[in-house]
Parts: C-alpha cells; sequence; structure tokens
C-alpha cells in the first residue's frame, strides 16, 4: 500500500498523543490501525481525551492524569451524565472572528462524529476486547443507549449549499484569467516580487484542482513520475492508500509543464522520478509543499477573486462542471474524483439553481400558451 504525507504526518502526531493515553486506548488504537488510517484514529483519540478530561473536570471520574483514567469509571458511567457531555458539545460555541467577537454553535455533524468514535471505543471496550480472563474489559455499554441525531437534508438542498460555496457557470473561467493577468496589480512591490516568482507554481496548483477534481492529499503528494503529459493523466493516491489514475484536462497540463520548466531553476528541486512536483524553499532547502500551504495559496487568491474558497471547493467546482459536461454520468463522476458512493456523485447533478429558475418560466411560459 502507497504510503503518502499525511498518513506519516498523522502517524507521528498520533503516537505523539498516545503518550498522555490510558493503556486502553493504546491497545485500542494498536488493534484499529490496520482497519482505520491514522488521520481518523488521530481524531478518535482527540475525543477521547475531550471527553475525559470532561469527566474530570467535572468530578464525575476522580483520577490524577488522563493516563491513569479507569476503565471500570466507563462501565458505571450514568446515561445521564453521558447525556450531558453531548449537551455540553452541542451548546460550546466558539469564535468565528475574533475581529468583532462573532460566535457559533458546534455543528450537529460535528457532535455525531464524536458520538461515533466514543461508540467505537465502547463496543471495543465491551464486545471486541479480550482481557486476561477471556471477557471484555467491561459489560454495559451506556454508550449505545446514545442516538445518532440525523441531519435531514434533500439532494436539492445539499445540492443548493454547494452551489452557494463554489464558481458557477464560467466564474472557474474567469478566476483563472484574473490569476493570470489582474491580480499581480493588486499587490505592493514587495508583494509582487514574491507573487512573480511563484506565479507559475500556484497557477498551475489552481489550475489542477479545477482541471481535474484532485483532494489537496492527492496534488501535495504528487510526484514526477506521477505526471503522465501523453495520455493527460496523473496517478495519485486515494484514500486508504489506493492508487489510481486521473484523466486532466490539456490545458490544465499545459499549466502545469510550464510550471516545471521552471521549477529546478527556482526552487533547486531535483528531477528524479520520485521528486514531489509541488515544492517550496524552507531554509534554503527543497521541500515539498504542505497541505496547510496549499490550502493558503488557494485562500490567498480565491479571497481576491471573489470568495474565500477552500481547495475542497474547487473539487466541487469541477465535478458540478464534469455532471454538466457529461449530461451527468454517474459512473464516470465516480471514477473521476474516486467517490465509493453514488449518492455523493448524485449531488453535483442538480447543482445549480438557475436551471431550476428557468426550467419554471418555461413551465409558465407553456401555460400562457395554452390560455391564449
Amino acid at each position: 500500500m502507497a504510503v503518502s504525507k499525511q498518513h506519516e504526518y498523522y502517524e507521528k502526531r498520533l503516537e505523539e498523543l498516545l503518550i498522555e493515553m490510558p493503556y486502553f486506548v493504546e491497545k485500542y488504537v494498536d488493534d484499529k490501525l490496520d482497519i482505520r488510517s491514522p488521520l481518523t484514529l488521530f481524531n478518535y483519540v482527540r475525543d477521547f481525551k475531550e471527553f475525559f478530561e470532561w469527566l474530570m473536570a467535572e468530578q464525575i471520574v476522580e483520577c490524577d492524569s488522563i493516563k491513569s483514567f479507569p476503565p471500570e469509571s466507563l462501565e458505571t458511567l450514568s446515561l445521564n451524565d453521558a447525556n450531558n457531555y453531548f449537551k455540553h458539545l452541542s451548546r460550546k460555541k466558539y469564535k468565528v472572528s475574533q475581529k468583532d467577537g462573532e460566535t457559533k454553535q458546534i455543528d450537529v455533524k460535528t457532535v455525531n462524529r464524536k458520538k461515533s468514535s466514543l461508540r467505537s471505543l465502547f463496543k471495543y471496550l465491551t464486545v471486541e476486547a479480550e482481557i486476561a480472563t477471556g471477557k471484555p474489559y467491561f459489560e454495559r455499554n451506556v454508550m449505545a443507549k446514545i442516538p445518532i441525531k440525523k441531519v435531514s437534508e434533500t439532494f436539492n438542498e445539499r445540492s443548493k449549499k454547494i452551489t452557494e460555496k463554489i464558481f458557477v457557470d464560467d466564474m472557474d473561467i474567469h478566476f483563472l484569467e484574473f490569476v493570470q493577468n489582474d491580480y499581480e496589480y493588486l499587490l505592493s512591490p514587495a508583494q509582487k516580487r514574491y507573487f512573480r516568482r511563484d506565479k507559475e507554481r500556484d497557477f498551475a496548483i489552481l489550475s489542477l484542482f479545477l482541471g481535474s477534481g484532485v483532494r489537496v492529499n492527492e496534488l501535495s503528494n504528487l510526484r514526477l513520475k506521477d505526471v503522465d503529459f501523453t495520455n493527460k493523466e496523473i496517478s495519485v493516491i486515494r484514500k486508504g492508500g489506493k492508487k489510481d489514475t486521473v484523466s486532466v484536462t490539456p490545458s490544465s497540463l499545459d499549466v502545469l509543464a510550464s510550471y516545471l520548466d521552471v521549477r529546478k531553476n527556482i526552487y533547486k528541486a531535483g528531477d528524479g522520478d520520485n521528486e514531489y512536483v509541488f515544492v517550496k524553499v524552507y531554509n534554503g532547502k527543497t521541500a515539498p509543499l504542505t497541505n496547510r500551504a496549499i490550502e493558503n495559496i488557494v485562500y490567498k487568491y480565491t479571497k481576491a477573486f471573489d470568495k474565500r474558497m477552500s481547495p475542497h471547493k474547487l473539487r466541487h467546482t469541477y465535478a458540478t462542471n464534469l455532471a454538466e459536461q457529461t449530461g451527468g454520468d454517474i459512473p464516470l463522476i465516480m471514477n473521476q474524483l474516486g467517490h465509493t458512493n453514488s449518492d455523493i456523485s448524485l449531488l453535483y447533478i442538480n447543482t445549480t439553481r438557475k436551471k431550476q429558475r428557468m426550467a419554471a418560466e418555461k413551465m409558465d411560459q407553456r401555460r400562457s400558451r395554452k390560455s391564449r
């Protein structure tokens, strides 16, 4: 299985986090590592830590540290205390803006994810794991009584939310033209110097997102050997470490070729097959761009053009355009985007409300003709 930079990064962070965790969480991670990604397990363990800290702060469980947290205390945890924890989560507020102090409550989906992670731990301790006696850690599973609150939304409503956050119609084309021709004029002399240095690289990143629909992790892990100009394809590492091949628009590959022509000179980068495509110079050394660095590049240019967007929104933009250009070819959309569930691909079939309004107007025109 291919190992990505993200995989290695979260493996390390998971190891660091486990140092302060109780022994039964370490055992849980060790048993799950072959079936769950390090990123998923890292998020799960963070959820466990937050839960243990709350139990200790509320004096529901008394112990000196998380490291010495006793599993028996989870067996006797009351349903009322468990429910109170999730009420506490759902009512928590976080700052959206440091400037005006605007706050927002945690999303229901986030609370559901935290419920799922704790349900996984409790199931492991009560059903899947086995201690020296041949029995599980304990038998009573209070988390099995905690419901997951369904977020009821139609495909149309979910599609509407996507549409509000992406480039629609030909805005993606106008965006690339803006970066290529107009963005520089918004900058100070000092900013222009860095922009001109990185222009080919940054433009290639933006164009590749909009010309292939890859995820940010797939793009950051791209190596020179993964680019096939002849067949107009790139090889990527999908979720779960699976290798896949993605078609790329010819114009995006032309932009990528222009970047590769200057990459070695500007960034002192090697040209071996295993060298990363997108790089920077840090402390005098060439290093691959991180996911965060790529996200910041996308944020910077999209905010200057219209609205701050993430790489995932550029992926949504590509998917919407692909759906329109192919007449909603679901198998093709699934293959191109690496979806395993057709429901996700269906979201892009009906993302433009403009078409709905046009259809409604045509229906009205039909009614008007009939009434004459």
